[in-house]
């Protein structure tokens, strides 16, 4: 198997199980990736949970200050914010029992890595969620809508 097959298959594995998707960042700006990415994953069928402690409400759902307060089982952590702040969204994605911690395109952190693996968490950086969905369903291995 090449890595890019393992890839494919993982991102298969994360997004064919996943039914909540918590989004740390999610904005009200129209444009911007962090509102427009939560925006088509719930076209798609996801239960989009926002994290944003600075909106009370983000794509007509309750907004929270952090994941400790969602009070609700999370399968994947969808990270829009810079990469010096993941680690502690890391610390909070283990403390929920979240199954999957991913920081989109551009944010690497090795120390947020770590933390999730240690947590039993799966972790993918630098990789759009919509895109990568998008990109199975095009394919036709996504045969349902989430």
């Amino acid at each position: 198997m090449t890595v890019g097959e393992y890839l494919w298959d993982e991102y298969l594995r994360i997004l064919g199980g996943a039914r909540t998707i918590a989004v740390v960042g999610a904005s009200v700006e129209e444009g911007k990736s962090a509102h427009e990415i939560p925006a088509y994953l719930q076209r798609k069928g996801f239960r989009v949970i926002p994290v944003n402690p600075y909106h009370r409400e983000v794509l007509g759902r309750p907004a929270f200050a952090s994941l400790l307060e969602i009070g609700e089982p999370v399968d994947v952590v969808d990270v829009f914010r810079p990469a010096p702040e993941t680690p502690d969204v890391a610390r909070q994605a283990v403390a929920i029992g979240a199954r999957t911690l991913w920081l989109q395109l551009g944010i690497v952190s090795d120390e947020a890595r770590d933390i999730a693996v240690a947590g039993g968490l799966r972790v993918v950086m630098n990789r759009c969620l919509g895109a990568v969905h998008a990109e199975l369903e095009l394919a036709g291995e996504l045969s349902r809508t989430t």
